[in-house]
């Protein structure tokens, strides 16, 4: 039976309904497990499966479109489970210049183990001109913080024919608003700290792959390295998945109204949002997104001006990370890495009334100019 979106959130990976059972079992807080005679079985030791992962873990499957899922105890514990376990010295690794500048920073870890790193921009799929000879093209389609899309199934496409392996960071998107597997990539990735989950209190990430091997492979560099999620973290993340329809298409739709109502001000300059529809990035995002997520970034001024900005805001908190139901902004170039303007600024749109926060916006530009 075809069902919907808000249906599959609020359903995946419950168990089968049971007799005075909760729907959702709470955490299984558990370092070892009761193993009388052959040590075999689902549960063994606490590092290497819990119970409450499992039904994480079908959960995020299904979200997926059918896949093997691993969770993590962060995103960027996922990401480098993908990155470290498929590549050997002598390999090539293609990464964007513009992706997450964590995932950047593998690049100096990975050339110490013999990985040769290529980097190129994500826009225009200018990845496709490194491909040659590769184990591993890593995407991250928008990007972060600058919005950038690429054709993921022509890049796909063109990976495969050489023999590598493709990798999509959908942190951003969420398996709601963009599905790379379906679109053939090997693996999809997330920081489930951010739009999954929604609400900025949990580490957790997640790699989901349709490819058994690719999917032990995984599990097994999550054994060896220890980087498991606890099972509070586990469960409340499951608990916030029923909510995930709602969260983004109410974030959506917000994002879209702020970014409209930014567009005419003279003080904002290199606004991004793929929801626009004269956005660089709207005609292929329309065609591989189903949601284009709660991203906003713009361009004030100066340092200065963001500054004054960030403060005027009444409903919008100041804070580094994105995707929760609370709205967040910040001025990105205080972190260093990235390649933005001192005045740039990472707007993450939450689930308040719309009218309320793009005033708030605009009431905060106004006070920046003063």
């Amino acid at each position: 039976m075809e069902i919907g979106d808000g249906t599959l959130a609020v359903g995946a990976g419950r168990p089968p309904a049971e007799k005075f059972a909760p729907t959702l079992p709470g955490p299984a807080f558990a370092a070892h497990y009761h193993l009388p005679g052959d040590p075999s079985g689902p549960y063994t030791y606490g590092r290497d499966g819990n119970p409450t992962w499992t039904l994480l873990e079908n959960a995020v499957g299904e979200l997926e479109g059918g896949a093997e899922v691993s969770v993590f105890s962060s995103g960027m514990a996922a990401i480098s489970a993908v990155l470290l376990s498929q590549v050997r010295a002598g390999d090539a690794v293609v990464l964007p210049t513009d992706c997450y500048q964590t995932t950047r920073s593998l690049k100096e870890r990975l050339e110490s183990y013999g990985v040769e790193v290529r980097m190129g921009p994500t826009a225009d799929d200018a990845q496709l001109e490194l491909l040659d000879g590769a184990r591993l093209i890593w995407l991250e389609t928008p990007s972060n913080p600058n919005l950038d899309v690429c054709d993921i199934a022509r890049v796909v496409e063109a990976a495969h024919a050489g023999g590598a392996l493709v990798a999509v960071d959908n942190t951003l998107a969420t398996p709601l608003g963009q599905r790379p597997l379906d679109l053939g990539a090997d693996f999809s990735v997330a920081s489930d700290t951010k739009a999954m989950t929604g609400h900025g209190d949990l580490l957790l990430g997640h790699v989901a792959t349709r490819d058994p091997g690719l999917a032990a492979s995984v599990r097994w560099w999550r054994k060896t390295v220890g980087a498991i999620p606890g099972p509070m973290e586990a469960w409340l993340a499951h608990r916030s998945l029923a909510t995930l329809q709602l969260r983004l298409d109410r974030q959506s739709a917000n994002a879209l109204a702020l970014a409209e109502a930014l567009r005419g001000r003279p003080e904002v300059s290199g606004l991004r949002y793929p929801g626009l529809p004269d956005d660089p990035s709207h005609a292929l995002a329309s065609r591989q997104m189903r949601r284009f997520g709660c991203i906003v970034s713009f361009t004030l001024p100066d340092e200065a001006f963001a500054e004054r900005f960030l403060g005027a805001l009444a409903l919008v908190t100041q804070a580094t990370s994105f995707g929760g139901v609370h709205s967040s902004a910040e001025r990105r170039g205080r972190w260093g890495g990235d390649a933005v303007e001192p005045g740039f600024v990472r707007f993450s749109v939450g689930v308040e009334d719309t009218a309320d926060l793009v005033a708030d916006a605009l009431r905060a530009l106004d006070a920046a100019r003063t």
